[in-house]
């Protein structure tokens, strides 16, 4: 099939009008090339997951995840898969991003310079 998956389409986009305070903070901070000059999309399709930010070109995933994520089996299933499709993922708590965004992002910026 040609083109895009129209119902993946619409998942995405009602993930980006609905956004979670921490995203959105996070988000501030990582669109138009904001970090690093790295171009990062949100909510974008990849395998069968919709992730919340990924950098194509790092192939670095980047999950805000709230308390339900804790010890989340389903979680270490989606994030083996992504690697082995190519893609690190980082996870960071939604608290983390609101009350530490300057580390989350050093973080962020460390595995975006780190040799592939």
């Amino acid at each position: 099939m040609r083109g895009p998956d129209k119902r993946r389409v619409g998942l995405e986009r009602k993930l980006r009008s609905l956004p979670t305070d921490a995203e959105m903070k996070l988000w501030l901070s990582l669109r138009d090339r904001r970090l690093a000059g790295f171009k990062f999309v949100r909510q974008e399709a990849i395998q069968s997951y919709v992730v919340d930010f990924v950098c194509r070109e790092r192939r670095l995933i980047i999950e805000v995840d709230g308390g339900q994520h804790a010890h989340n089996q389903s979680d270490r299933i989606r994030d083996g898969v992504l690697s082995e499709a190519g893609y690190r993922v980082l996870r960071f708590w939604n608290n983390d991003v609101l009350t530490n965004k300057d580390g989350v992002l050093q973080v962020i910026a460390e595995a975006l310079e780190a040799k592939l």
